[in-house]
């Protein structure tokens, strides 16, 4: 699959809201195979349209039903461009031994080298880290929330190699240092365990504690997510001019963006940006 690729640095919790709510648990949306959190690409899609100018509007995203309803056109139309549902690819924990650990997984990483990888160059393909592969090397043991990783279990990741996994372009990157491959299991186990999950408490008229209460999760900030984007088949030819406005009149237009909800709280600021 060729698509381009855009990316998300979490700069604060990014709460984006589920369908479920299990006890006192307001959850997020999550995807519906693996349970993990994402961004649903209709978050991404409405955000990035919001900020583009009025005369490319509807060329990149297509008319609305408001626009036809007021006479302004006869019909719905297709825009030329497409987004696609934001992964985690990088997740951090807190770590007592190695202060901050970005955690990921065969499966995750996998399903972005589906699209990193340049199929036409064999040589320049990544392949995926064995499990346990660590920056932080095997000199002693690896504590990672309340998991405990023995360093015999581990084998030094090399800086030059790790950082080809680590996507570019963006200064917040740079941040990461510590990075550790595990099992799919449990990479799943230590992302629902790590979820950023606020207190809500209900407060009556005179602001005393009504008795009820809820916890609101997120997906916690220093996180790196991708999502795929390109033109749509209406497109004819390579349209590399749609492409590169695409670029210039939208993505570097801003330098913080904030997607999902309670912007009013500091949630879903992100930096996004595309290689």
């Amino acid at each position: 699959m060729k698509a381009n690729l855009g990316y998300l640095y979490l700069l604060s919790p990014l709460h984006t809201g589920g369908t479920s709510q299990e006890g006192n648990i307001v959850g997020i949306a999550r995807e519906v195979h693996t349970d993990l959190p994402y961004l649903p690409s209709s978050t991404i899609r409405g955000r990035l349209r919001a900020a583009t100018s009025d005369n490319l509007r509807n060329n990149l995203w297509g008319n609305t039903l408001e626009d036809v309803t007021n006479g302004g056109d006869e019909n719905l139309t297709q825009g030329k461009l497409w987004v696609g549902d934001a992964f985690i690819l990088w997740f951090p924990v807190p770590s007592l031994s190695h202060g901050v650990v970005w955690i990921t997984s065969p499966f995750l990483l996998r399903r972005w080298l589906r699209l990193v990888n340049p199929t036409w160059e064999s040589d320049r393909q990544l392949t995926v880290p064995s499990v346990g592969s660590f920056s932080g090397g095997n000199k002693k043991n690896l504590y990672l929330k309340d998991a405990i990783f023995d360093k015999t279990n581990l084998q030094e990741w090399k800086k030059d190699n790790w950082q080809k996994y680590i996507p570019g372009g963006n200064e917040e990157t740079k941040t990461i240092s510590n990075v550790l491959i595990i099992s799919d299991e449990d990479c799943q186990v230590l992302i629902q365990s790590s979820l950023w999950r606020q207190v809500k408490i209900k407060l009556d008229e005179k602001k005393s504690v009504d008795g009820g209460f809820r916890y609101e999760e997120a997906i916690p900030p220093e996180t790196v997510m991708f999502f795929p984007w390109g033109k749509n088949t209406i497109v004819n030819g390579t349209s590399q001019q749609l492409i590169e406005s695409f670029k210039n009149n939208v993505l570097k237009q801003e330098n913080c963006w904030q997607f999902g909800g309670q912007e009013s709280l500091g949630r879903g600021f992100v930096e996004l940006w595309s290689n």
